[in-house]
């Protein structure tokens, strides 16, 4: 069946209006083919469309439709994508879904490496899965930003990484891109020995031989969980190392913003905290592009909290609260509800949670699961509520990683588990007991 049929329309949408049916096939608008989601946003944007449909039998029939420059349609497809997500075809030396534990649900193991989501959701891409068809369209749309996993910009190198033949194809794809004024934002896993030191160094010369066409790089150390059986043997970073690459890092920066009138490549919080090391001030940041990738989200977290903080002068403490994170955040974490306790008088405890169920290595939040929270905060003394970052939850979910849901957490913890964004201003409100403002 083809993902470009129509399964739904808005109501009082443009679609509705011009007597577009349910069940029809959208297959051109203005006469070009529409083979998914890029084609179906490109060509829709204009003001005065000519859509051809096709029943179920095939017949063809053609529909005019006047709306605003830009305006959704208010078509709904089978897929968001009107195709199937493309799946990854390498085999990375540091890939993390490799290392998950068996058990779990079988969405965690699909691995996609989709130009269109790159666009659309901001997700990761190698290009390696990409034909030579698909690589002229992202140029012929100007589909802008993509975002692009690099890595290492040394051809064999990237093959070796990627674990893929084409690997060394992405710098010059790269280079076609900025020709045409596709603006791109990087990423580097950084892995000890293979691409740090001399080839990182590489790599951000070449990169930065693309800026402007590149807006923005972070570097970010490999994420390493207790289940390698028969996988390439890396290691995590220790203090000195991560040190090094701290140091390689914001010198080339430095140079960067002389060149270019930006710092270009960051490491994210991850390095500083590993290297022991002041995370830097919110001015080095810039617009905060990677944060994402966790450059400078503990830094905006703080900078957002201390704002809320000034304009809340006189509110009342709340009730008691805890506060569950990982082990890199909870430092900064309690920081911060020791300002709110000299500010509002309001009581807090900040939960370290150690990551048993991926392994002791992975101290990030976003990969806590309800199984450790609720092993590691029965018999504890909680207060009226848990917080707990929102991206300890599948998007748009109430499901941990592990499958154990916020209700299962909360009846065996016996309190209220609230899910606060990563919005400095949110988890003030969210630790005093008080609504955000609406904006």
């Amino acid at each position: 069946m083809s993902m470009t049929k129509i399964e739904s329309t808005d109501g009082g949408s443009p679609a509705q209006r011009a007597g577009i049916r349910v069940g029809e096939t959208l297959t051109h608008v203005n006469g070009h083919p529409i083979v998914d989601v890029l084609d179906y946003k490109y060509y829709t944007y204009d003001p005065r469309l000519e859509l051809t449909l096709a029943d179920e039998s095939g017949r063809a029939r053609k529909v005019k439709v006047k709306k605003q420059a830009g305006q959704d349609l208010g078509l709904n497809f089978e897929t968001y994508l009107m195709d199937k997500p493309r799946p990854c075809a390498n085999r990375c030396l540091f890939c993390f879904v490799d290392q998950l534990p068996p058990g779990l649900r079988e969405s965690l193991y699909f691995k996609d490496d989709d130009a269109r989501l790159s666009f659309l959701m901001g997700n990761y891409i190698t290009l390696t899965n990409l034909s030579a068809r698909e690589l002229q369209r992202i140029i012929d749309l100007r589909i802008s930003p993509i975002n692009i996993s690099v890595h290492a910009t040394n051809p064999e190198l990237r093959a070796k990484l990627l674990g893929h033949p084409r690997g060394g194809e992405g710098l010059a794809h790269m280079r076609r891109f900025a020709e045409a004024g596709i603006t791109m934002h990087c990423q580097i896993v950084a892995c000890p020995g293979l691409n740090d030191g001399a080839e990182l160094q590489r790599s951000m010369a070449e990169l930065a031989a693309l800026s402007p066409a590149v807006g923005s790089v972070s570097v970010v150390p490999v994420g390493l969980t207790g289940h390698r059986e028969n996988l390439y043997p890396l290691q995590i970073y220790q203090k000195a190392q991560a040190g090094a690459v701290i140091d390689m890092v914001e010198s080339y920066g430095a140079a960067c913003m002389e060149r270019h009138g930006t710092t270009l490549f960051w490491c994210s919080d991850e390095f500083y905290l590993r290297a022991a090391r002041p995370i830097p001030a919110d001015e080095y940041y810039e617009d905060y592009t990677q944060l994402e990738n966790g450059v400078g989200m503990l830094r905006l977290l703080k900078t957002e909290f201390v704002a809320a903080l000034r304009t809340l002068d006189d509110v009342s403490g709340g009730t008691p609260f805890s506060i569950a994170c990982g082990v890199d955040a909870a430092p900064w974490m309690q920081e911060l509800v020791d300002r709110a306790a000299e500010t509002c008088d309001t009581k807090g405890i900040v939960y370290p949670i150690i990551n048993h169920f991926f392994g002791e290595s992975i101290t990030v939040s976003g990969l806590i699961t309800g199984q450790d929270l609720i092993a590691q905060l029965a018999g504890q003394p909680l207060g009226s509520r848990l917080l707990i970052p929102v991206n300890m939850l599948r998007h748009g979910q109430d499901v941990f990683l592990d499958d154990v849901t916020l209700a299962q957490v909360r009846d065996a913890l016996g309190v209220p588990v609230l899910p606060v964004p990563q919005d400095g201003y949110a988890l003030c409100c969210a630790m005093l007991e008080i609504e955000e403002p609406s904006v």
